[in-house]
């Protein structure tokens, strides 16, 4: 492991109020007091960890800020490092010239998450922490706000160790009674382990029955706006943003190529498309928006289909129908505020979720919101304080684990000897270890932190 001292802006390179350099490594305070004059003329070194200094940065006597630094010692910072931060004014290029005067001073460029991973590396967090970190920075809603700082305080940690103790007690427990027989029975030990393996598989399937959700939640809900043209998509994109984001006229055919917008609703995100009008159409520029709708539908979690109850089905609204099979689907009769020649019977074999709207209106907005709220946060995620797997690393490895120990099921199931037993259970038991990264090799975990920002 590295323990070089390491040094970058931890603010966002923009004019702020402040912004903040870090410095982690052996020689942090070294380096700190080489470019800080604290104004009571002490050193940093004969300071007390966890204290603020008032003071200047200089670099061969040319003052470049007034600043404070905050002073933490090892083991208890963030690094479990010697750290020093150094708030300054938030001007852009005052950051940068006391970020070169800290390197001219002994200290190298950080790479993107290496704060995180010595924090890691040290032992103060697991991956699934270090992991939680980045998504808390990414959050994007409430649930994913709330779901990484439960990981943060080490929620699937705690889940995770006691999983894989009870798999290493069960495995102890055979290799003992291997090598010593006369102290140790295996006797009847099977049916035993049988059940305890049921329990694990169950505690495992409870995890993953999370997972899509999960991540669907925490990344956003892909969300595809279908319907012929001028039934009213646009319009009802418009009333989930509230303002006009697309072009609204009578003219078919208005929207042309695919509109996307993140929206908020209720605390969980949707990445919403507005697609052009699906249609039989000799038009080259709306063809092509045809036919980037039904490649968007692929890979659609939800859709919403938008028909015009003021108008009879037609052969183009039971085509799109059919193209829309297999998926959650929420059919919105939209012009409900006109008279009908649509109802709801007429729908039911598209979906079970219909909506009657007016998007001119912005009428059944609200009714919506609670209607993709109820099909994502079915029960099996909420607001709570379950464990939700948002990680595909997580789910994974979940898997693996979970494959290993249906195979101790087989091999009990087969009176197989009890060797085989332990092998599989040491499977798992790895498995979950690369969760919590005690079993992680190092280019997996390079990757993982090349994706944190500079200065994390």
């Amino acid at each position: 492991m590295k323990t070089d001292t390491i040094a970058a802006i931890a603010t966002a390179m923009t004019s702020a109020g402040i912004g903040i350099i870090r410095i982690s490594g052996e020689q942090a305070v070294t380096v700190a007091d080489r470019v800080f004059q604290a104004k009571n003329r002490k050193c940093l070194k004969d300071a007390d960890s966890h204290t603020i200094h008032y003071g200047t940065i200089v670099d061969h006597e040319t003052v470049i800020d007034e600043v404070i630094v905050l002073l933490m010692k090892s083991p208890n910072s963030y690094t479990r490092e010697d750290t020093v931060e150094i708030d300054c004014h938030g001007g852009v290029l005052v950051m940068q010239k006391i970020l070169e005067t800290v390197v001219k001073n002994g200290a190298r460029l950080a790479e993107p998450g290496e704060f995180t991973k010595r924090a890691f590396l040290n032992g103060r967090i697991d991956l699934t922490q270090a992991e939680s970190v980045i998504d808390l920075i990414n959050s994007k809603n409430d649930f994913a706000w709330k779901s990484s700082i439960s990981q943060l305080d080490g929620s699937l940690l705690h889940k995770i160790k006691n999983l894989r103790e009870i798999i290493v007690h069960e495995t102890a427990f055979i290799e003992s009674a291997i090598d010593d027989p006369e102290h140790y029975s295996l006797d009847n030990y099977g049916k035993k382990l049988y059940q305890i393996i049921i329990n694990l598989e169950n505690e495992i399937q409870h995890l993953l029955d999370t997972a899509d959700n999960g991540r669907i939640l925490k990344e956003g809900i892909n969300t595809v706006i279908v319907g012929k043209p001028n039934v009213g998509k646009s319009s009802l994109l418009n009333a989930l943003v509230g303002s006009d984001r697309a072009i609204v006229t009578d003219i078919a055919g208005t929207t042309r190529d695919v509109i996307e917008e993140h929206i908020n609703l209720n605390g969980i995100s949707l990445n919403v498309i507005d697609t052009a009008g699906i249609r039989k159409t000799n038009d080259v520029v709306e063809k092509v928006g045809v036919d980037k709708a039904k490649e968007y539908l692929k890979g659609a979690d939800l859709v919403l289909y938008v028909i015009d109850c003021s108008n009879e089905l037609s052969e183009e609204d039971h085509k799109i129908a059919n193209m829309i099979v297999d998926k959650n689907v929420i059919v919105l009769m939209n012009k409900s505020d006109l008279q009908k020649k649509v109802e709801r019977k007429d729908l039911s074999h598209t979906s079970e979720h219909i909506i009657s709207i007016s998007a001119k209106e912005a009428d059944g907005i609200d009714e919506l919101t609670e209607m993709i709220c109820s099909m994502f946060l079915n029960g099996k995620i909420s607001f709570n304080d379950e464990i939700v797997i948002t990680n595909m690393r997580h789910k994974k490895e979940l898997l693996n684990a979970l494959e290993s120990l249906k195979l101790v099921e087989e091999s009990i199931e087969g009176n197989m000897p009890e060797d085989f037993y332990s092998i599989d259970l040491m499977n798992a038991y790895e498995s979950l270890g690369n969760i919590i990264g005690e079993t992680l090799e190092d280019d997996l975990a390079d990757e993982i932190f090349s994706k944190f920002c500079m200065g994390k």
